[in-house]
């Protein structure tokens, strides 16, 4: 069973009912294994929009559903987060920053566990601030780490400091990488995702409401994490792999970078390009899904 979901939380087991809160959804009120039991790849995101976009050009690209077809939201029952899904593909919001995200990946990880799913490959798409990259570069995560660069979740569980690896699957990023040099449209690299805990002084940003340090620090502290070898800043990664390691999930991120941060802290790219920009870890994602396939 080793390709099927690992829950490590024994108390679940003695559960008659496990009510997925933030979904709206239950193993009481749903057959979760006919709504989600052929589910084969799971893509994340932070925004709603993003994602319900990502599942009709997913539908789009294997030929699934109509033109103009509308798909519904399966959590439409709460504002927390929206979940959309056509054939084997559910695509899933999960707000921003590592407490929003962790707590969509538990019930995400326990709806395909109650759905038996097996074979699961979890992606999440979105966007970061790059590090001596062009903008629109698209980067895959090899690991994941601190705002000290080092390759690790640091949480607080019952008031003990846990220690957990942020590793990601190793092959995957490889065969994503291929996808890209086949697709041959931007730029695309591997290299280490720096994971923060806010977007302003967190990244090193001078243009938050609260900044004590000055522009010579911050340029130093950017040029460290690139000696390094991060690539790109974001506020979501090191949960996402800790947890699809302990859950024996395989899992990539993959992200394109809408600015270069060792040029400025604001993103200045006008609308159209942002969107087209957004659009490429898409095309990568979709590309990797339709050649798993067997549909390129």
């Amino acid at each position: 069973r080793e390709n099927f979901i690992h829950l490590c939380n024994p108390h679940l087991e003695k559960m008659k009912e496990d009510i997925l809160y933030h979904f709206a959804l239950g193993t009481g009120t749903h057959d979760f294994p006919a709504l989600f039991g052929d589910v084969k790849f799971v893509c994340v995101g932070g925004s709603p929009s993003r994602m319900k976009a990502f599942i009709a050009y997913i539908a789009k690209e294997l030929g699934l559903g109509s033109p103009g077809c509308d798909y519904p939201n399966i959590c439409a029952g709460t504002d927390r987060y929206a979940m959309y899904k056509v054939g084997p593909v559910l695509s899933v919001s999960h707000g921003m920053g590592i407490p929003s995200i962790s707590i969509m990946l538990h019930e995400l990880i326990k709806l395909l566990y109650h759905a038996k799913c097996s074979d699961i490959t979890i992606i999440r798409i979105g966007t970061s601030g790059g590090i001596g990259l062009e903008p629109g570069s698209v980067v895959i995560t090899r690991q994941s780490v601190d705002a000290t660069f080092k390759p690790q979740l640091e949480q607080v569980v019952l008031g003990k400091t846990v220690i957990r690896s942020t590793n990601l699957d190793e092959q995957l990023a490889k065969e994503l990488m291929q996808c890209s040099k086949e697709i041959g449209q931007f730029n695309t690299v591997i290299g280490n995702t720096m994971c923060t805990l806010d977007f302003y002084e967190g990244q090193g940003r001078l243009d938050g409401a609260i900044c004590l340090y000055d522009e010579e620090e911050k340029l130093q502290y950017l040029k460290n994490a690139y000696e390094s070898g991060v690539r790109n800043i974001e506020m979501e990664s090191s949960v996402f792999a800790a947890m699809c390691n302990l859950s024996g999930v395989k899992a990539a991120v993959v992200c394109v970078t809408l600015l270069n941060r060792l040029e400025g802290d604001q993103i200045t790219s006008s609308h159209d390009v942002l969107v087209e920009y957004q659009q490429r870890p898409q095309k990568l994602v979709g590309y990797f899904i339709k050649k798993s396939l067997g549909k390129v």
